[in-house]
């Protein structure tokens, strides 16, 4: 699923790569978006990023490229009205089977749960090298990131994030929580994308990241 916002700048993007060969500079997004900062530009590519619509090349200078796009959900369709569909529809690639550790883990650390017995089928464009895992996502606090209750993240195991992207983070060792990282000195704060939700803030050796968002999954019924 993709915001409003996401898919837009997704749109720009490719059809910018199209017409001149390269990418567009942040200034040429911030305008083609309406937004007065730069950052909002970084938060919307890093969402593109973390659900594959979008590879970003490091150590580049304006090198990203477009790995897909998504198809305009059907109107008649009961959708939030800052989500739109992205359709696998076509691949071809055999889906990759990946752990499902439940309800954000339940509580508990990732690695307590690897001898799981649930597992979820996902298209392969969803993943690139790397091991990964699910979560079922409970509550609300990450909405305004596209992010709804009983979606499936689709996580990518590491413990080294940028600031910014949307992380799996086991606090105290007992509270594992999905929220944006961002580094404040000695600290980390956990943003929610909700303002509903307060920032929580924890210092830096209280915090062990499980892994970042790399693709969502969301079921109707």
């Amino acid at each position: 699923m993709l915001t409003r916002k996401q898919h837009k700048l997704l749109l720009f993007i490719d059809s910018h790569l199209k017409q001149t060969g390269f990418s567009p500079s942040f200034d040429e997004m911030k305008e083609a978006m309406g937004l007065r900062s730069k950052s909002g530009i970084h938060r919307l590519i890093s969402g593109l990023e973390e659900r594959g619509f979008l590879r970003r090349h490091h150590h580049r200078a304006r090198a990203l490229e477009v790995i897909q796009l998504p198809e305009m959900t059907d109107p008649t369709e009961n959708l939030p009205s800052n989500v739109i569909r992205g359709d696998f529809s076509r691949s071809s690639a055999p889906p990759h089977k990946i752990p499902l550790y439940g309800r954000i883990a339940a509580g508990l650390p990732i690695e307590a749960l690897s001898d799981t017995t649930a597992f979820l089928d996902i298209p392969a464009e969803l993943t690139g090298t790397g091991d990964y895992y699910a979560l079922e996502v409970a509550g609300d606090s990450m909405i305004e990131a596209g992010i709804m209750d009983g979606d499936y993240v689709i996580i990518k195991r590491t413990n080294t994030v940028e600031n910014g992207q949307i992380v799996v983070a086991l606090i105290d060792d007992n509270d594992v929580t999905l929220k944006r990282l961002r580094r404040k000195g000695k600290a980390i704060a956990l943003e929610a994308a909700n303002p509903n939700y307060e920032t929580r803030i924890v210092p830096a050796e209280r915090l062990k990241i499980q892994g970042r968002l790399a693709a969502l999954i969301r079921r109707y019924h």
